[in-house]
């Protein structure tokens, strides 16, 4: 199983780029893993269509189960992520797609797309932050699954 990351613009902390790339890198000892910085568009959201951004991620995550990350998303323990990462492996799924939102969240037209929605927290987190926190969650699941002592 793939796991594809999407995000628009760069990180800018240089520690957060950091703890990115550690994070990556743990997780492809247990799956293959891309990380997909895009160009931010700078483009106001219409909910009539996706931006272009938006319409190429869409067509890089075909056959993907597409994970949206939304403050109204479904807000999920780190077992019960893991359980769901797992069974996303066991029923034959080809890979599963993560989406953080550029800062002003996804257009309409883009979030009808998405298989889940989900929320880190209910708190205002940068993006920065929540890229991180993303990678850091998928990695707490491989471990959780495969009874590692990180994920106590």
């Amino acid at each position: 199983m793939r796991i594809r990351v999407f995000w628009e613009g760069k990180t800018k902390n240089p520690h957060l780029r950091a703890l990115i790339a550690d994070y990556t890198n743990r997780i492809a000892k247990f799956t293959d893993i891309v990380i997909e910085e895009l160009p931010e568009t700078g483009k106001s959201r219409s909910a009539k269509k996706a931006t272009p951004v938006e319409t190429r991620m869409l067509e890089k995550m075909a056959g993907s189960t597409r994970v949206f990350l939304d403050p109204q998303g479904a807000e999920w323990s780190s077992k019960d992520f893991a359980m769901w990462l797992g069974g996303q492996g066991v029923h034959g799924a080809k890979g599963i797609a993560f989406v953080v939102g550029a800062p002003d969240g996804f257009s309409p037209a883009f979030r009808q797309h998405a298989s889940i929605l989900l929320s880190l927290s209910r708190m205002t987190l940068t993006h920065d932050w929540t890229r991180a926190m993303l990678l850091e969650q998928i990695y707490r699941g491989f471990t959780i699954l495969r009874g590692f002592p990180y994920a106590r």
